[in-house]
């Protein structure tokens, strides 16, 4: 029913998650990040609190692995759960519980580990990280979406059709520095996810500089602004 990527880029430290599914908005329960901390994919059947409880437990100070066993050891019903995580330097730790939906796996490789379930093969996961580790020079936004593209066009994607997409990065503010959403789409959310970040990218930047130094920023581009 869904797979996702967790990365983190080595060299700028940027953390970030790229996930898919069949269901609707998946953007709003199931990635987690926090600049300078980690990032989490929480899925299958999903509770999104495991996101910021596990990101709370790096912030404390564990590691990725640790972070996850202590929250999952708290909770109950995890064995209907799905979870990917990073920490701030770039160790994974993952989960998948006894009652995961259909075919399911978890891979890791460098600064990243993939998941999903529902699958049409489970060699999808390892087909997103070795997507990863190839685009080393990109930006972590890019590096993201090639794997989730990677994961629909050569791992197979899902059983079904997905319908929603996300990408969440973020850097050194306390806000993400990207959080791109295709809430629904009959044909194909990672395609629309595309698009946009095809037309945020130019503006990226601006947001901060808008954020952080308003008398230096560009204008917003917008009828009455000059």
């Amino acid at each position: 029913m869904t797979f996702s990527l967790v990365g983190r880029c080595g060299k700028t430290n940027m953390l970030g998650v790229v996930i898919t599914t069949s269901s609707i908005c998946v953007g709003s329960r199931c990635p987690w990040v926090r600049s300078n901390i980690g990032a989490v994919a929480t899925q299958n059947v999903t509770l999104p609190a495991i996101g910021s409880m596990v990101l709370d437990k790096i912030t404390d100070g564990l590691t990725a692995q640790k972070a996850l066993d202590n929250v999952l050891s708290r909770l109950t019903d995890i064995e209907y759960r799905q979870v990917a995580v990073i920490d701030r330097k770039g160790e994974t730790a993952g989960f998948s519980g006894k009652e995961m939906l259909g075919i399911n796996a978890i891979a890791t490789g460098n600064q990243c580990i993939a998941a999903g379930n529902l699958l049409k093969s489970d060699l999808l996961p390892s087909v997103m990280v070795k997507s990863f580790e190839e685009n080393k020079g990109k930006h972590l936004a890019e590096r993201l979406l090639a794997c989730i593209e990677a994961g629909l066009y050569e791992g197979g994607g899902e059983v079904g059709s997905v319908h929603s997409a996300a990408l969440v990065v973020a850097y050194e503010q306390s806000w993400p520095l990207i959080d791109l959403r295709c809430d629904w789409d009959d044909e194909n959310p990672i395609k629309a996810l595309r698009n946009l970040w095809m037309k945020y990218a130019p503006q990226m930047d601006d947001y901060v500089t808008r954020a952080l130094d308003p008398k230096s920023a560009p204008s917003y581009g917008v009828p009455g602004d000059e």
